[in-house]
């Protein structure tokens, strides 16, 4: 809590919320201000839990939050406070780390062995095999593999028969213009050959 400001006015006494290095406190200045704005974590983590161990810090301040107060005095100065994924609590007085593992959250296939962390949880597999976070399985490296280069010679016949197809076409093109540059040759030239031979008289007849 900081010091709030008083101000006389002619209305009498009257209690605002500070400006605390450029952060803005809001409330009713009389029993509470919070932090506000982007920067309201920068004061003391913005009234929120932070919690630091074995060398990774968590913090349960949502930098983007802008605290709405009622003018009803009934204001919720938790609303930008929530426990970051892998903790639940308020977000204020304690966030507790889940226990993905034991609640079976997640890293649940047959080949998982799951492992909790502070705030997360390792997951792997047994044997030979690769743990897939999205599908929350575990596959076979052999079977990965397998799987890439498939997926490689997919696409590189798919590249080839795209190009045949596009060249079919270019072929199919080329060969309807010269056909049409063909027939308007012989449209220019074939009414100037039957003209020569209607105008044409035998010299046996003259």
């Amino acid at each position: 809590m900081h010091k709030i400001v008083m101000q006389d006015t002619f209305r009498g006494r009257v209690c605002e919320c500070p400006v605390v290095q450029g952060v803005k406190f809001v409330g009713d200045g009389y029993t509470h201000c919070e932090a506000s704005g982007a920067l309201r974590c920068e004061i003391k983590n913005g009234g929120c839990w932070k919690g630091t161990q074995n060398g990774r810090t968590y913090s349960a301040c949502i930098m983007e939050a802008l605290y709405v107060i009622s003018l009803s005095c009934q204001d919720d100065h938790t609303k930008g406070c929530k426990c970051p994924p892998g903790f639940r609590g308020d977000g204020v007085n304690s966030c507790e780390d889940i226990d993905e593992c034991k609640e079976k959250l997640a890293c649940q296939c047959a080949d998982c062995k799951c492992k909790n962390t502070w705030g997360s949880y390792d997951c792997s597999c047994s044997g030979n095999s690769l743990y897939m976070h999205e599908h929350d399985t575990c596959i076979s490296k052999d079977a990965k593999s397998g799987f890439g280069w498939g997926l490689v010679w997919t696409i590189i016949l798919g590249l080839a028969f795209a190009g045949v197809a596009a060249y079919a076409v270019y072929k199919y093109r080329i060969r309807r213009y010269m056909d049409s540059e063909i027939r308007a040759i012989m449209a220019q030239y074939m009414p100037l050959d039957q003209g020569e031979g209607a105008n044409h008289v035998p010299l046996g007849n003259v």
